[in-house]
């Protein structure tokens, strides 16, 4: 999960829905859409070449002549006009997360080559400020990620998440308006296709990372002959039958797969945050700790929630292993809470960012598929799950609000298949939380002779250009600059 950013890295969800190939789709809606008018951009701290526009797409692209939302779009041209070859879209994580200022940001890390040679393009996905906004007006309480992605009870119970849910759905139903009801994957996915067909290209070639690669994805499925290069970079599990449960539950193996690392790294001389003197005796000592505050919880003021118990410790180990950077942050919050306190507040965007964020997290991870409603499916995995991985609590098998969603899914899940042009590069760090390997490896299994697959030896969420090394990175440069892939699927030591 969720680029999106840390804290809002809403992912889960799987139950009994029955899936069906989806057909490509025809482009004749989407190319009706009016081509963008561009001007200045809002707000500061953005490249000076970056533009913005806004779009007109259809509330319901089952209804294109139906109601009409606003879809925010950005770009930098491509810098050298005579080597333009067209439009890299570049497809934000999350879901939650927006690209609108990334030509500008993450953009701009693309070499030379890539930049001389692509319009950069970004945008808010429906829901996202200052597209068409969505908002549950949830309770400050539940703007938590321990709320929307929430873990167990102490004693592995969920009937409090249970009503958590409950309490949040009935917001989401009552404040959320008919836009909740059309956030979802491949509403996504067709909105891209309005956006491919409002800059007037044949074809888009896309930069999807996290989140992103799903949806990446998707639209290669149902939109196959507008793809010209495609990179998909920390890959999601296309579970055909409730992708986001997947990708939760896969949080057991990336915690298990990442931990050890940090545990090395606190465990290593010379270093000012050091917690113990073996990789072994760190693991002990968190596990130690997050059971002490499950029975004696820190004051947190200014947090929310506003006290440090186990499963907040918890949430933050997995936070922090999004990016090797971020460890030191995680081992002086350990320091501080064996003596008994908590580090100042941790900085939260304002709460009018985080009822946007959530609600499209929720809405789009609780109109992709269905989940199930009883508790007991629940209480089932969550004691499974902390038995194998105790790590993790149970976290990755538990309840999200989806569990009381007012609305069933418009269809079932795009089932991912080997059908198209072979024009997918993939790039996966070999340790990354959120989006494990062993997700990726399913991607690419879908995807077949479509793709091919470059495995990265490296530890952190984000390959390209953020956490990955030299050469991933070079192989995905090389594709995006002239279209050469890999002639098989490589391992980057």
């Amino acid at each position: 999960m969720k680029e999106i950013t840390k804290s809002a890295a809403l992912i889960a969800a799987a139950s009994g829905i029955v899936f069906g190939v989806v057909t490509p789709l025809s482009a004749s809606a989407a190319d009706t859409t009016s081509p963008p008018k561009w001007g200045r951009c809002a707000g500061g701290g953005l490249d000076p070449r970056q533009q913005c526009a806004t779009l007109r797409v259809p509330l319901d692209h089952d209804h294109p002549d139906g109601r009409k939302i606003d879809l925010a779009v950005s770009r930098i041209p491509a810098e050298k006009p005579s080597a333009r070859r067209g439009t890299l879209l570049l497809i934000p994580g999350g879901p939650g997360g927006s690209s609108l200022d990334d030509p500008s940001g993450k953009g701009q890390k693309l070499p030379q080559d890539v930049r001389d040679t692509y319009d950069l393009v970004g945008f808010a996905p429906r829901g996202n400020a200052p597209s068409a906004t969505g908002s549950c007006g949830l309770e400050r309480r539940d703007l938590a990620l321990t709320a929307s992605r929430p873990w167990p009870a102490a004693d592995g119970s969920v009937a409090a998440n249970m009503a958590t849910a409950r309490r949040m759905a009935n917001a989401c139903a009552r404040n959320g308006g008919e836009l909740l009801r059309h956030i979802s994957t491949v509403d996504n996915a067709r909105d891209i296709d309005s956006i491919r067909a409002a800059l007037g290209e044949r074809k888009l070639s896309a930069w999807g990372v996290s989140y992103g690669t799903y949806v990446g994805a998707v639209y290669a499925q149902l939109f196959p002959q507008h793809t010209d290069r495609v990179v998909l970079d920390s890959n999601d599990n296309p579970d055909p039958v409730n992708p986001e449960r997947a990708w939760l539950r896969a949080a057991e193996v990336g915690v298990e797969d990442n931990f050890p690392e940090f545990a090395k790294w606190a465990s290593r001389p010379g270093n000012p945050y050091r917690l113990a003197h073996t990789a072994a005796e760190v693991r002990t000592l968190f596990l130690r700790l997050a059971a002490r505050l499950d029975r004696e919880p820190i004051p947190w003021p200014g947090a929310n929630p506003e006290e440090l118990d186990g499963n907040v410790l918890r949430q933050s180990m997995l936070n922090s292993l999004y990016d090797p950077d971020d460890y030191p942050a995680l081992a002086q919050l350990v320091l501080a809470a064996q003596k008994g306190t908590a580090l100042p507040a941790p900085q939260s965007p304002p709460d009018s960012v985080m009822q946007n964020m959530t609600a499209v997290g929720a809405a789009t991870i609780c109109n992709d598929a269905a989940w199930p409603r009883s508790a007991a499916v629940y209480e089932k995995g969550v004691a499974k799950s902390r038995a194998a991985y105790p790590l993790t609590a149970g976290m990755p098998r538990n309840a999200m609000l989806c569990a009381a969603w007012p609305w069933q899914p418009k269809r079932a899940p795009v089932r991912i298949t080997d059908q198209g042009p072979s024009d997918v590069v993939l790039v996966q760090n070999e340790r990354d939380v959120a989006t494990p390997l062993s997700g990726a490896l399913r991607l690419r299994e879908a995807l077949g002779r479509r793709a091919v697959m470059v495995t990265v030896d490296s530890t952190g969420h984000d390959a390209y250009l953020e956490n990955g090394n030299a050469c991933g990175d070079a192989a995905v440069s090389r594709f995006l600059a002239t279209g050469e892939r890999p002639r098989r699927d490589l391992y980057c030591r």
